[in-house]
């Protein structure tokens, strides 16, 4: 049993269904046996812990809001979100992985491929013996996807790419990239590239500051022939990656609130241990201010987490729903990490406590899937009418 006592001040277990508390605490304890114990090490090093890839294929993790058919665990959304928030108290880039694969490659695949590349790629993908990745942003498109640049045409029986993809997770140790690319005609679509493709290469982007135990590649396309079949013959135009990018933030919104959990469980126990003026600095008014903060602001992104999960489950969640969760939430892990770092002085600093390794982190997470800002205007666009990224 996990040794983290979880932080529910208004009780949302009682929300739960039994299965999902289950999965929740099966994941806080991988967490606790398998992620905590190397995650330091791996950061510090710089280094994506691969160890963990098929233990996390065996509880399930990978795509595991999609159908049993394709071998995957078809749990509920609010399930999903859970393993998202325990995966990422463990370190973002375990929870950025797990993301990846699930949201950002094998969703694609479902929703827009054949049943040829389900049958082939989903099984692989959820047991982890295959590693996908999403090839979208570009080195001069980021925020403005539609702008893209990589390009595909038809070639007789074959597709040829050419392009390049910048900040993509997981892309050197891929086996299988998901690329979106405007074809002769202007129209993006999506395609599926395997490692060792001629004419493909995925570079690691090295000396990072955050996500450090993560891969961060760029994709570079130079003549790339793929089969006519490498088309995900569903997928026509930028709705589809959007699509997407939908699922992923979905579970960011749940994730950041893991590792704010991690941040204010370390700044809460630093500060009761902590003896200054011969008694615990958790006395002070001005320490105790700002554990009310954290705990206020987790309870209150946990209820917005949910009621998005609920709505996701009905089938009624709307893309800007998922903006507002993502945009609160992160914005709110992130200021929880420099809370604690702050009560915790210059021990906040190092590895021995993990509020620095989160600060961080959030500091991408804060960035990737949409930015604080573009998810502004997301929602000011909705709530106006008007568009002010135009």
């Amino acid at each position: 049993m996990s040794t983290f006592p979880g932080l529910d001040y208004l009780k949302l277990d009682d929300w739960f269904s039994e299965d999902e508390k289950l999965i929740r605490d099966t994941i806080r304890q991988f967490v606790d046996q398998s992620v905590l114990p190397i995650i330091e090490d791996a950061y510090l090093e710089g280094k994506f812990p691969h160890q963990l890839v098929s233990e996390l294929g065996s509880l399930g993790a990978f795509g595991a809001n999609l159908p049993e058919t394709y071998e995957c665990a078809g749990l509920s959304n609010i399930a999903y979100g859970l393993i998202c928030q325990e995966l990422e108290r463990g370190d973002s880039g375990v929870r950025s992985f797990v993301s990846v694969q699930g949201s950002l490659v094998m969703y694609p695949i479902f929703t827009y491929g054949s049943e040829e590349q389900k049958r082939f790629w989903l099984p692989k993908l959820a047991r982890g013996e295959k590693i996908g990745c999403f090839g979208l942003t570009e080195p001069d498109f980021g925020s403005n996807p539609g702008g893209l640049i990589t390009r595909s045409r038809r070639d007789g029986n074959s597709i040829v790419l050419n392009g390049a993809k910048m900040w993509i997770t997981n892309g050197t140790i891929a086996d299988v990239a998901v690329v979106w690319a405007k074809d002769e005609a202007g129209e993006i679509k999506g395609y599926l590239v395997e490692k060792g493709t001629p004419g493909y290469t995925a570079p690691e982007i090295k000396k990072k500051h955050s996500l450090r135990a993560s891969v961060t590649s760029e994709l570079v396309f130079a003549d790339c022939r793929i089969p006519l079949e490498n088309e995900l013959p569903k997928a026509k135009g930028l709705k589809a990656p959007l699509s997407c990018l939908n699922q992923a933030r979905y579970g960011i919104a749940w994730g950041a609130i893991g590792s704010a959990m991690a941040s204010y469980q370390s700044a809460l126990d630093y500060t009761k241990s902590r003896i200054q003026f011969n008694k615990p600095i958790a006395s002070f008014q001005l320490v105790q201010n700002k554990l009310v903060y954290m705990l206020n602001e987790i309870t209150k992104a946990q209820l917005l987490a949910y009621r998005v999960g609920q709505l996701k489950d009905k089938g009624e969640v709307r893309p800007q729903h998922i903006s507002m969760a993502k945009r609160n939430n992160v914005d709110m892990a992130l200021e929880c990490a420099r809370l604690a770092r702050d009560m915790m002085g210059a021990n906040g600093i190092t590895a021995e406590y993990p509020v620095m390794r989160h600060m961080n982190n959030l500091e991408s997470v804060k960035t990737y899937e949409g930015t604080h800002d573009i998810h502004t205007l997301i929602l000011g666009h909705d709530i106006t009418g008007i568009p002010a990224y135009e």
